[in-house]
């Protein structure tokens, strides 16, 4: 049964840093393309992040990039989401997910491509 357990939210201040990790069973995040979003009160979930089944290609919201990094780490079968100088904006509950497709070099922020979520992880960055 494939399986996705986000952890590493918390509270952290402006500016504040934060790794989320996205653990993955009954099947290698090598195989599928891993997306990250984000879903704040009232609003619409967003893709955040994506990484492709290769490793070789990533894609960020225009709001993360440069301040959030998206990993894998393949021994582990985990993929991780580094925050950095985060905003107050940035406070969400955060998924992963993994879309079943077979295109290595792929990945894409559109939620309604994947096909298995996490529970998610709460991030809330406030003073």
């Amino acid at each position: 049964q494939l399986q996705l357990v986000e952890s590493g939210g918390g509270s952290v201040q402006p500016e504040g840093s934060l790794r989320l990790s996205c653990a993955a069973s009954g099947f290698t995040v090598d195989n599928y393309p891993i997306g990250w979003f984000r879903q704040a009160p009232g609003k619409e979930r967003e893709g955040v992040s994506c990484i492709s089944s290769s490793g070789d290609a990533t894609d960020y919201a225009d709001s993360v990039k440069g301040r959030f990094t998206i990993s894998r780490d393949d021994a582990k079968n985990t993929v991780y989401l580094q925050m950095n100088s985060l905003k107050p904006e940035d406070t969400a509950i955060y998924f992963c997910a993994a879309q079943l497709i077979l295109k290595p070099h792929y990945c894409g922020r559109g939620g309604n491509e994947y096909d298995y979520w996490g529970r998610g992880t709460q991030v809330t960055v406030s003073s």
